[in-house]
């Protein structure tokens, strides 16, 4: 592994953070809606689309990291 890139492949993740942040706002806002918010994390909306961002931030940068060959 090679630690020092960590950095370089937390940058390139940032994409899928915002990308999952945005499709979770848009698919728990929907779900709020219709079943309310019991279930959620803090039944909040915006703090369970910022932890689902968050894992897949991390599980990226992961396999980023993981499967670097260079």
């Amino acid at each position: 592994m090679h630690l020092e890139l960590l950095p370089l492949f937390a940058k390139q993740s940032l994409g899928v953070a915002v990308g999952v942040f945005i499709g979770a706002i848009i698919g728990l806002s929907v779900r709020a809606k219709r079943a309310g918010t019991k279930g959620l994390y803090k039944d909040s909306v915006y703090a369970t689309a910022f932890l689902a961002s968050m894992l897949a931030f991390a599980a990226m940068t992961l396999i980023r990291l993981i499967t670097f060959k260079g």
